[in-house]
């Protein structure tokens, strides 16, 4: 039994990360390869290994056959970035500016802070529910819970500070490393501090309600033993 429910978590995870690995790391680092060792410039190539992604985005828009808006949203920011990448000459400017929307993805984290909620209550709200009324209902009515409102508050403080240090890292890198090892940090690097998130943000929900679940168990016994 053990084994089968691995085997499946280790088919769930292939294909929820194996696209994205395949598209953000894989392909544009042997395009990447080809293009320059044909004669096409260091700029345009990089220019070029960015549509990989895109490419996921539409696919997954495709098979799934309907509209995600964090993927729209994926899909226009590279975009942009590709766009904006136009007037850049240089291999450098191009990964800072990678590196750029990233930091600021991270300031964005850092100053909904300062809203009545948070960045993540929203991001929590569109992933941890079924999307239905009742759903909905269900975790704006959590937000009365001081328990429930500090963990967003420090799940949006968290990714925030992550995004801003990973692309300060970044920067840093792509001074140092040659083009094509940047090629592979650029993209894998932002995967796996996401993955590194998204576990982290599980396991620190996870072990909130279970605090929560055994204080409320612990107040019910304190009522019933009360009367005794």
């Amino acid at each position: 039994m053990t084994q089968e429910r691995g085997g499946r978590s280790g088919g769930s995870a292939l294909m929820n990360w194996g696209p994205s690995i395949l598209f953000g790391v894989v392909l544009p680092f042997v395009t990447y390869g080809m293009l320059t060792d044909h004669g096409v410039s260091k700029v345009s190539a990089l220019l070029l290994i960015s549509l990989w992604p895109v490419v996921e985005t539409l696919i997954s828009l495709a098979v799934r056959r309907r509209v995600d808006e964090f993927g729209v949203m994926m899909l226009a920011l590279m975009l942009l970035g590709a766009l904006s990448a136009l007037a850049y000459n240089s291999t450098e400017l191009v990964f800072v500016k990678d590196s750029a929307i990233t930091g600021l993805l991270g300031l964005v984290y850092l100053g909904s802070l300062a809203l009545p909620r948070p960045l993540m209550f929203y991001l929590g709200r569109r992933f941890a529910t079924d999307g239905t009324p009742e759903g909905l209902a269900r975790w704006n009515g959590l937000w009365q819970y001081p328990g429930f409102r500090r963990t967003q508050y420090v799940m949006t403080a968290v990714w925030g500070v992550a995004f801003l240090l990973e692309a300060v890292v970044r920067v840093v890198l792509t001074y140092v490393l040659p083009t094509g090892a940047m090629v592979v940090v650029n993209n894998a690097l932002p995967a796996v501090v996401v993955a590194l998130l998204v576990a982290w943000t599980i396991r620190t929900g996870k072990r909130r309600r279970a605090e929560a679940a055994a204080r409320a168990a612990s107040a019910v016994e304190g009522a019933v033993r009360a009367p005794a």
